[in-house]
């Protein structure tokens, strides 16, 4: 990305009042003269010690030592990029910002437009979700244990199966037909552009910012020929591989927790969040994979090791294969990573629908860790009834407890694995010492020896 000329940054930050963009994330009291204070959003506290002094542009919290400018509070408050910070910011008071190299000035122009289309399609499509064709829409979020409270509190909408409707709103609304057809809001056809949303359930997809980047729209009627779930393709503002839905919700939670739970679908995170768990997010129409985990870091703050990463993945073949990637992926993080199962293999959403708010606490309650999780997976794959079904569970197991990054839980795990496979401690213990030799030295492949590895 171009460098902002620091002339724009000094200019944003001084015109910008301190105050009232604190104030939106704080409740904000008179102080005295030029000072507000309030309780502390970084840390617990009862008696207010953190204080905004606006005429000057600066805040300090005198209980746990936090301080800086408004580009500094909005990073640590929305887990922005400095340069998405001052860009905020300065569309938050009509300044045009200038770039080094000229050009970036207007990709800023243009994605504020993909972003205001963007926004102005997730109002329509709420709106039409009380209109009499949606019907079909509310009778399944109905059948899922949804309310009009839960649609709304989620922005679920409904796109309607005319094919222009959405465009022809947006259209009278000041968008040009090449900028609806880069935000991904209307497809290319023979015939001309059509809405690329029609006939479903549509759910905002927001960054860190609660910016509308894109939807996920879910197929109602059986004469529907397209996919079962319909996202925006990559556009400038939609990147599906750094996306995660529910994050704009969550991240606050997440943030103070240290604890974040990955799911697979919209209305998974939806029961989550309605359960309690609200640090539930999920990947939009993707695996989850390296940018997912470096929004997540972000967030996390993952840098000590003392956070929580929960999946929760199907008990099918294809939730296995979703669990080994995320296991392969587990070494990029420094919090510990688990899994969480629900029973009968009941997703979030259909726990909390058959058994209630307490059934998807209790799930996530019950996580195991990662490398118990992918063990036993690859276990299940092998006889174990047979000494050659033993001797190749073991062969396929070993390097996934010569994997696991803390060497002093490696020789419990061998253990477990022993025990597991009704084998001698020390041919499991010698097995393991194999495997670690014989791994890359850069980690590789983390797979474990498992024939569901990478895909």
């Amino acid at each position: 990305m171009a460098l902002i000329r620091k002339s724009d940054i000094d200019e944003v930050r001084s015109r910008v009042n301190l105050g009232d963009v604190v104030g939106e994330y704080v409740t904000l009291k008179s102080a005295g003269v030029g000072s507000l204070k309030g309780l502390c959003p970084f840390h617990d506290e009862r008696t207010p010690s953190f204080h905004v002094r606006p005429q000057v542009g600066f805040y300090h919290c005198f209980g746990c030592g936090e301080g800086g400018d408004v580009y500094t509070f909005l990073q640590r408050m929305d887990h922005v990029t400095f340069a998405e910070a001052v860009e905020r910011m300065a569309q938050r008071i009509g300044y045009q910002l200038h770039y080094e190299d000229g050009q970036a000035a207007t990709d800023q122009g243009n994605r504020s437009r993909l972003l205001g289309a963007n926004e102005a399609a997730a109002e329509f499509f709420v709106e039409q979700l009380g209109s009499e064709e949606a019907e079909i829409g509310r009778t399944f979020l109905g059948e899922r244990g949804f309310d009009q409270g839960a649609a709304q509190r989620f922005g679920v909408g409904f796109a309607p199966q005319s094919w222009d409707a959405l465009s022809s709103h947006l259209k009278a609304k000041g968008y040009t037909e090449a900028e609806l057809v880069t935000a991904g809001l209307l497809s290319q056809g023979d015939r001309g552009a059509y809405d690329r949303f029609r006939g479903r359930l549509v759910w905002p997809i927001r960054d860190l910012t609660g910016a509308t980047v894109g939807f996920g729209a879910r197929r109602l009627r059986e004469d529907d020929k397209g996919p079962k779930y319909l996202n925006t393709p990559e556009t400038p503002v939609y990147h599906k591989s750094s996306v995660l839905y529910g994050l704009d919700l969550a991240k606050r939670d997440v943030s103070r927790g240290r604890q974040v739970v990955v799911v697979e679908g919209y209305t998974d995170v939806m029961a989550c969040h309605l359960a309690g768990i609200t640090t539930a997010v999920a990947t939009c129409g993707t695996s989850f994979g390296v940018d997912h985990i470096k929004v997540l870091r972000r967030v996390l703050g993952d840098d000590s090791g003392l956070g929580e990463v929960v999946f929760t993945f199907d008990p099918d073949a294809a939730g296995q294969k979703a669990a080994m990637r995320a296991f392969s992926e587990e070494r990029r993080f420094a919090a510990q990573t688990y899994v969480a199962v629900g029973p009968e293999g009941l997703d979030p959403c259909d726990l909390r629908l058959t058994r209630g708010d307490d059934a998807v606490r209790r799930m996530i309650q019950g996580k195991k860790p990662m490398f118990e999780f992918a063990i036993k997976q690859i276990l299940a794959d092998h006889d174990l009834d047979t000494v050659e079904g033993r001797v190749a569970a073991l062969r396929a197991a070993a390097p996934v407890v010569a994997d696991i990054r803390d060497p002093s839980l490696r020789p419990g795990y061998a253990r477990e694995l022993a025990g597991w496979l009704g084998m001698d401690l020390t041919e499991v213990g010698r097995a393991v010492q194999t495997a670690g030799r014989s791994m890359p030295a850069d980690g590789a492949d983390r797979s474990g020896g498992s024939p569901q590895g990478r895909h």
